[in-house]
C-alpha cells in the first residue's frame, strides 16, 4: 500500500480535517456513541499527520 500522495497534502489540510473530526464527533456524540469514538480517534490521527508533516517540512 503506497502512501505517496499523502506527501502531497499540505499540513494545514490535516489540521483542517481534525477540526472537522471534532466538530462532527461532538454532535453526533449523544445519537451515536461507536461514530463518535471512531471521529475522535480519526481527528488525533489527522492532528498528529499534521505535526509530524509540519516538523518534516521545517527541517
Amino acid at each position: 500500500m503506497s502512501f505517496d500522495s499523502l506527501k502531497n497534502i499540505p499540513a494545514i489540510a490535516f489540521y483542517f480535517a481534525s477540526v472537522i473530526c471534532f466538530v462532527f464527533a461532538n454532535l453526533l456524540k449523544d445519537n451515536n456513541l461507536s461514530l463518535y469514538y471512531v471521529l475522535l480517534v480519526s481527528g488525533i490521527i489527522l492532528f498528529f499527520l499534521g505535526v509530524l508533516k509540519r516538523i518534516k517540512t521545517n527541517r
